[in-house]
């Protein structure tokens, strides 16, 4: 299920997000993955420039983006 729904380009993007914890590192790194609905299933990784120490606040700022952040970051992803 995704986390968050967006509407770009006459396509339906489900949104997602998950923590990545690099190589020798102790900060959580936000990742956002867009997949497009339609046949083609068109999928885009994003890296967001947040991190934390702990997942849980990560995934709180996480929340707190807005649905024009998130179109942002994928148009600026797909130009």
């Amino acid at each position: 299920m995704p986390w968050r729904v967006l509407e770009h380009g006459g396509q339906t993007w489900n949104v997602s997000y998950a923590a990545e914890l690099g190589p020798n590192s102790s900060q959580w790194n936000l990742v956002l993955s867009f997949r497009a609905t339609d046949s083609g299933k068109r999928l885009v990784w994003v890296t967001y420039p947040l991190s934390s120490s702990s997942k849980a606040a990560l995934f709180a700022r996480a929340d707190r983006l807005s649905n024009k952040e998130l179109m942002e970051l994928l148009v600026a992803r797909l130009a």
